[in-house]
């Protein structure tokens, strides 16, 4: 039996997410025979944590978006000397940001879509008229535009002429210093999670939203979106999403668990979306509907987390 400290909610727009992943893993835990305690992460996380270090085995990371999935929350547990699950400080920042993700990607091969990335600074200095003429011109109608450093689709919107790019940059700079906007790739959607310190490769898993794009709406309402695990597909495509999404896992350093999204286009082009390192654990998520397909049930998911967890510095 071991201590362990679920920590979940936090300040991000994820937050509701986080507490509902939470609640099931710590339940999970309980299950299992653990001692588990629960910490909604706050403003005062920082005050709390170094009453908690000798009184928990690991921390079992359950948070979602800014603030828990990006680094900042692993590194103070690194001083505070307390493992925890998933990946480590570096692997957090990097996969959080888009930016960073498929710079990291393109040197590794790992295919991606063609993209404009846009600075708070680029913006000051051209202005939002100019800069959108110039994405129109590079990538063409419609586009997606994306701020960089959030999750679950926050702030991502799809512009088919001028106005709605502008219109989506102001709502992409809204939530970030910096935009990414990627040509529209028409085609389908899948996923691939890779789960503990085995490295375990998931069934590729197809997700068909009824909204036609996987955004936040679809992801957390029951009923919206058909999720087909092992996915329908011939088996050399299968086995190529398999291997880059380990490809990807690796060069971004991930640890524990990871989630890596692709975009299939009719033709067979793949593109590498993102990557995800602390993917949800609700009723709704999909590594445990992936798993349960490679015949791993909740409580076989959050023993193979739990177990990876360690703290990553020497």
């Amino acid at each position: 039996m071991a201590r362990v400290m679920v920590l979940k909610g936090g300040t991000s727009r994820e937050r509701e997410v986080s507490l509902k992943s939470g609640a099931a893993v710590a339940a999970a835990l309980r299950e299992m025979g653990h001692e588990v305690e629960e910490l909604d992460v706050g403003e005062d996380f920082l005050e709390r944590l170094p009453g908690m270090a000798g009184k928990v085995d690991a921390a079992f990371l359950v948070l979602h978006g800014r603030g828990g999935e990006d680094g900042t929350v692993q590194g103070a547990l690194e001083l505070a000397r307390i493992p925890y699950t998933g990946s480590g400080v570096l692997a957090s920042a990097a996969a959080m940001s888009k930016v960073m993700t498929k710079t990291i990607f393109r040197a590794e091969g790992i295919p991606v879509a063609a993209d404009v990335v846009i600075s708070r600074r680029d913006l000051d200095a051209q202005g939002l008229e100019m800069i959108s003429q110039g994405i129109g011109r590079d990538l063409g109608f419609p586009c997606i535009v994306k701020p960089d450093r959030e999750g679950s689709t926050v702030g991502v919107s799809v512009a088919h002429n001028l106005d709605e790019l502008e219109k989506g940059l102001e709502e992409a700079f809204f939530l970030d210093e910096l935009a990414l906007v990627e040509e529209y790739v028409s085609g389908r959607e899948f996923t691939v999670g890779i789960l503990g310190k085995e490295q375990m490769v998931l069934p590729v898993l197809e997700v068909r939203s009824s909204r036609g794009i996987y955004d936040y709406h679809c992801k957390y309402t029951t009923g919206m979106t058909d999720y087909l695990v092992p996915a329908p597909l011939e088996e050399g495509t299968s086995g190529l999403l398999q291997e880059l999404a380990l490809r990807a896992h690796n060069a971004l350093r991930c640890e524990g668990v990871s989630r890596i999204d692709f975009i299939v286009e009719e033709g067979g082009r793949v593109c590498c979306l993102e990557a995800n390192t602390l993917p949800g654990m609700t009723e709704l998520s999909l590594i445990p509907k992936a798993a349960a397909a490679a015949g791993i049930d909740f409580h076989g998911v959050i023993r193979m987390i739990l177990e990876s967890a360690r703290l990553k510095t020497a």
